[in-house]
């Protein structure tokens, strides 16, 4: 990806922040009982996954979750020209730099699900 496509893609999340926030954020108190426990975290790919195990609406939480973060990252895919890996994998480094808190887990580069 050139450079003058990432800074555009870039841009389109940052601008898009609510939208995309309000993918990220869910809102759903058992959602992000699910990440402070453990069960669930990001991936470096811009979804979510479990880290383990979890209960059946936990999983489909998550699926929907990513369901929605998908259509967002073809809509801005679709206006940046860029790919929707290219732009689930920018949102996925933005999400461990500014979501995972402390104790939260995340997937690494690797495949490793790890501890902030």
């Amino acid at each position: 990806m050139t450079t003058f496509r990432t800074l555009i893609l870039g841009l389109v999340l940052l601008l898009g922040g609510v939208t995309v926030t309000q993918a990220w954020a869910q809102g759903s108190a058992q959602i992000e009982t699910a990440r402070s426990t453990g069960v669930i975290g990001e991936r470096i790919d811009g979804y979510l996954g479990v880290v383990g195990s979890a209960d059946a609406e936990i999983v489909r939480k998550v699926q929907d979750i990513n369901n929605r973060r998908r259509a967002l990252y073809e809509k801005t895919a679709s206006e940046t020209g860029t790919t929707v890996q290219q732009v689930a994998r920018i949102a996925g480094e933005k999400q461990l730099a500014e979501r995972v808190k402390p104790g939260e887990f995340y997937m690494d580069e690797s495949g490793t699900w790890k501890q902030k």
